[in-house]
């Protein structure tokens, strides 16, 4: 059997990204909560406040070590697996994920040292900046990485000499026309990933009668944030939305299953689209319903999928069935939010068992809407890798196709490992929860530092 080197090697691509997404989307949220958490225990002094960030630092170090590790395959497979998309674009896209290292990375990986290893080492106010420097580096990772994926679908602030990008505005590039959408979209989901699986581990706690302050602490820091940030994600994302329509029509068109441009388009609630007809199965939509969010008119048109050659549509199926996942769980979490607020407000959260085990369940919701996001965008911009510049069939290594089957059969073994191991081990730590008892020095700075490994190691067996 024949396979197509451009589809493996974007398989390949697309599976490695999916598996380093989660980590991000997870430890971008974690470690701003961390920091919270640390400011709530300096200003107010409550120790459940200080136990949390003990415990939730533990999680955010073994999340972003799998992120790391996750990540690192991403910048080789430029080179091995996309070589003339490194060519064209190296000139921009290299300098951007340069600046991610050395100003967010190295940022991180300092103060995760502190955070990790100075506790009773360092002053707590000390302790307590390192937290926040590595919410800042986190936060600032994920600016140039969305920099330089937004340049690829709204390209500026450059020119084309001989095929090959040279950037003449630095600033332009950074501040692409998608570029503040999509970095306020990302951040804002990461932030709502975190606060969900908060909730969850709080409802979780609840649910088994264990760690009753720290649960209750998480579930109402939780659904102060979700309540929030889940409405604010349904605003970015409709200014995100028209952007995209500004900048790449069939995009939107695919995301709609939008065919006629003629005529105004209906808001397809579900459909089965047929690329090959042209046409959508099983339809049930709302008529004039996505010109009305669109166009901010019942009869406004937007371009339609048969505007362009079928050579130049994005797979539908592919985006119109991610955007509808991650708006399903958009609004469940807004749903969830508002109604946990509800039940606090009536004093009846902590008895509603229904509702608790619900969110104990759905802790991997963000998670889910992130990569289906994520499908939405990637493929949204097919058949472009450069969106207008650089078609994705010419940017890929001229590698043999068997090559690419084995890397990406020992990637999805290697990574499996890693998750699995990774979930196992978080679990673990969820499992065993906050401790009671926070480790002190007897004076000052520890003099007698395998004493406290000692100490440490008891109070990890519950000793």
């Amino acid at each position: 059997m024949d396979f197509d080197p451009v589809l493996l090697a974007r398989i390949q691509f697309a599976f490695t990204v999916t598996f380093h997404i989660i980590f991000p989307s997870f430890t971008i949220g974690l470690s701003a909560y961390v920091a919270t958490l640390g400011v709530m225990w300096l200003r107010s002094g409550e120790e459940r406040y200080h136990r949390l960030m003990r415990f939730w630092t533990k999680i955010f170090a073994v999340s972003f070590a799998m992120g790391v590790v996750s990540g690192i395959v991403l910048s080789y497979q430029f080179g091995t697996n996309w070589s003339r998309f490194s060519l064209v674009a190296g000139n921009v896209v290299g300098p951007l994920i340069g600046y991610e290292v050395l100003t967010a990375f190295f940022l991180e990986a300092t103060f995760l040292g502190i955070l990790l290893f100075g506790f009773n080492r360092v002053p707590p106010g000390l302790y307590v900046l390192s937290a926040a420097i590595v919410a800042a580096g986190t936060a600032m990772s994920a600016f140039w990485i969305l920099a330089a994926n937004s340049w690829m679908q709204t390209p500026a602030g450059h020119e084309m000499r001989d095929g090959i990008a040279y950037p003449v505005d630095w600033l332009a590039i950074i501040f692409n026309p998608s570029f503040p959408y999509r970095f306020s979209h990302m951040l804002n989901a990461a932030y709502l990933t975190t606060g969900f699986v908060v909730l969850a581990v709080g409802a979780r706690y609840l649910l088994k009668g264990k760690h009753i302050e720290d649960a209750r602490t998480m579930m109402r820091m939780g659904l102060w944030l979700m309540a929030i940030l889940a409405p604010l994600q349904l605003f970015i994302g409709d200014q995100h939305g028209l952007n995209t329509l500004k900048h790449q029509p069939i995009k939107i068109a695919a995301i709609e299953a939008h065919w006629d441009g003629s005529k105004p388009g209906a808001l397809v609630l579900f459909a089965w689209p047929d690329e090959k007809a042209e046409k959508n199965l099983f339809e049930i939509s709302i008529p004039h319903g996505a010109s009305l969010i669109l166009t901010h008119s019942l009869d406004g048109l937007f371009p339609g999928l048969k505007s362009v050659p079928a050579e130049d549509r994005p797979p539908v199926a592919n985006v119109f069935f991610s955007f509808r996942i991650m708006v399903g769980i958009g609004l469940y979490m807004i749903a969830a939010a508002l109604f946990g607020c509800f039940l606090w407000w009536r004093g009846t959260l902590w008895e509603t068992r229904w509702y608790l085990r619900i969110v104990s369940w759905t802790w991997w919701s963000g998670f889910v809407a992130v990569i289906a996001g994520w499908v939405v965008t990637e493929s949204g911009r097919q058949p472009w890798v450069i969106h207008g510049i650089l078609r994705t069939a010419d940017a890929a290594s001229p590698v043999p196709a068997a090559s690419l089957l084995g890397t990406l059969t020992l990637f999805v073994i290697c990574y499996g490992i890693v998750f699995s191991m990774g979930i196992y081990y978080i679990n673990r730590l969820i499992n065993k929860g906050p401790e009671d008892r926070v480790i002190q020095p007897e004076e000052g700075v520890p003099s007698r530092p395998l004493s406290g490994a000692e100490d440490a190691a008891r109070a990890a067996r519950g000793g």
